[in-house]
This record gives structure tokens, sequence and C-alpha cells, in this order.
């Protein structure tokens, strides 16, 4: 029975991606900052590991906890929608220690292990913004941007060893709390100078137009995950999709 490891599993993808990883018979490490195994079926397959992929101890402790893994889902990731003038360096780093510089530590964690296999899979949830530009999202772009080129370049560094290493890219998600979950941080990163582009460009932006659901992520990192035939860029739901088929 095959393990796999998944970061962010609170809410949203992480926790949809780990119900099906349990669906399908895998041995489940599903791993958050506040372990709340009542999210999750109960199952002797199950276990919820604590883990701020910020934070080397506590990712030392959580690798060392899981043992053997078959494949690294890294799906933990903040948001900031912000003008770049008014957002602190030190929020900078915060958004880039997670959604970059975790997922980074937490693969060098885990490779010792699968490369000595010859085998293993790591899937690194990126996102569409990527895919074109967006204004007030820069800061967060760049830390998904630079996952994508990390992403890469790995999976050819890789490929000697029969480890496989894939970029899942969801696109616009309303039904899940990444949005609400990004208001803290946001609260102060408009100057402003700026109240009357964002108000635009929140305007434009709207309600309509297709988006994607927690269910086609799922998807798409599950085929990431088993299917050695898949590319190594997989844009998930209707409007990732439709981007990465404009050459965006």
């Amino acid at each position: 029975m095959q393990t796999v490891l998944i970061t962010g599993c609170s809410s949203g993808f992480g926790l949809e991606i780990a119900r099906h990883f349990l669906a399908q018979g895998w041995q489940v490490v599903a791993t958050m900052r506040t372990p709340r195994a009542d999210l999750l079926p109960a199952s002797a397959h199950l276990r919820v590991l604590p883990l701020d992929v910020s934070d080397e101890d506590s990712i030392r402790r959580a690798v060392a906890a899981a043992g053997p893994v078959d494949v690294l889902v890294n799906n933990a990731g903040i948001g900031l929608m912000s003008a770049f003038e008014g957002t602190s360096m030190a929020m900078v780093r915060e958004v880039f220690d997670t959604n970059t510089f975790g997922a980074m530590a937490l693969i060098q964690a885990l490779l010792p292990q699968f490369r000595d296999r010859g085998a293993g899979a790591i899937v690194n949830v990126s996102s569409s913004t990527t895919l074109a530009p967006l204004p007030l999202l820069s800061v967060y772009t760049a830390s998904k941007a630079a996952v994508n080129a990390f992403t890469e370049s790995l999976a050819l560094e890789l490929a000697a060893f029969g480890v496989r290493v894939s970029l899942v890219l969801p696109g616009r998600a309303p039904e899940t709390s990444f949005g609400r979950n990004a208001q803290p941080r946001m609260r102060d990163g408009i100057p402003a100078a700026y109240a009357g582009f964002a108000q635009r460009v929140f305007a434009s932006r709207g309600e309509g137009g297709p988006v994607t659901h927690a269910q086609d992520v799922v998807d798409a990192v599950w085929r990431a995950a088993t299917d050695a035939s898949a590319p190594l860029r997989l844009p998930a739901g209707a409007d990732a999709v439709a981007l990465a088929a404009s050459g965006a």
C-alpha cells in the first residue's frame, strides 16, 4: 500500500485531496498547522500530523513521524492581494516562506528516501496566476512562479533517479476558503492612492466566467501522482485550462 503526504489539509484543495487518496485505499499522512482528525473520515489508513512548512524543526518532526512516503503533495499555501507599494517586506517574506521555501524545504527533507528507492512522485500545487499577469497579485504570483521554475528544473534533475516531479495549476476557486483566509493579510496592503484602481480591478473580475472546483484539482493531483505519462504541467479547472490553451 502506497503512502502520500499532503500539506495544507485543514481546508480547501488539501482536504479534498486527502479524502480522495483515502477513498482510493492509500495510506494518507494529512498535515496541517493545527491537527484536526475530525475533518477526515476515520480510517486506520489515516494519520494527521502537525506541520508548519515555514518551520524547519516542524518539517523535520513531521518527516520523521511520517516514515516512508511514496508521494509528496505540496499544497500548503497562503494568498495575498495587495498593491506592491503597500506590502511590507515582512509580508513578502511570509508569502515566500510558505508558498515557495516551504515546498522546497519539504522536498529536500524527503528526497534522500526517494532517491535511495529510485522511485517517488512530487506534486507541487502552483497557480494559474502564473499563466497570465494580474494586477494586485505581484507578490503571490512571484511566489508561485518561483515554484514553477524550481519544479521544471528539479524534474530534469531527478528523472535519472526515477523520481517524477509535476506541477498542478489551479484557477480561481470561489468555493474554497483560500480567499477568505487571505483577507487579514490584505487589510493594509492597498494604499489610498491605489483605492480607485483597486475598485476597478475588483469590478472587472466580477462573478461570471469559468472557475475551478476542488474536484478539478483533486483529479489533476491524482493524475500527477499515479500516471507516469502525465505532462509536467497540469492546469486544473476550466479557467486554468483555457489560459493554458491560449498560450498565456
